[in-house]
């Protein structure tokens, strides 16, 4: 059985974000790619949800973080083994400072 993909409301204002700094500074072609590619990328997480590493700079918390990488942004997730759900907690950019991943992740 399949495991449901959830994002979070902040992930998906993360993601609102890039595209619109991408369609306003780079081109609306790239902008609609990158955020087609993090999403299409998502989806794998539908059929393998542990796939990506532990964050580490997320050790501290109770619930356990994954990440996969997509360029140069990270996408944070829980997988809730019980559920069948995979919810999406972030999408960060990586050339920020990394002490700003603890900002969203509830």
């Amino acid at each position: 059985m399949a495991f449901k993909v959830i994002w979070s409301e902040f992930a998906e204002n993360q993601l609102d974000e890039i595209f619109n700094y991408f369609n306003l500074n780079i081109s609306p072609q790239i902008a609609k790619k990158l955020v087609s590619n993090i999403l299409h990328h998502t989806q794998k997480l539908e059929r393998t949800p542990r796939m990506g590493q532990k964050e580490s700079l997320l050790n501290n918390r109770i619930k356990s973080y994954r990440y996969l990488i997509h360029t140069n942004y990270k996408i944070i997730y829980s997988v809730l083994e019980k559920d069948k759900k995979v919810h999406i907690h972030d999408v960060f950019d990586t050339r920020q400072n990394p002490v700003k991943l603890e900002r969203s992740i509830s």
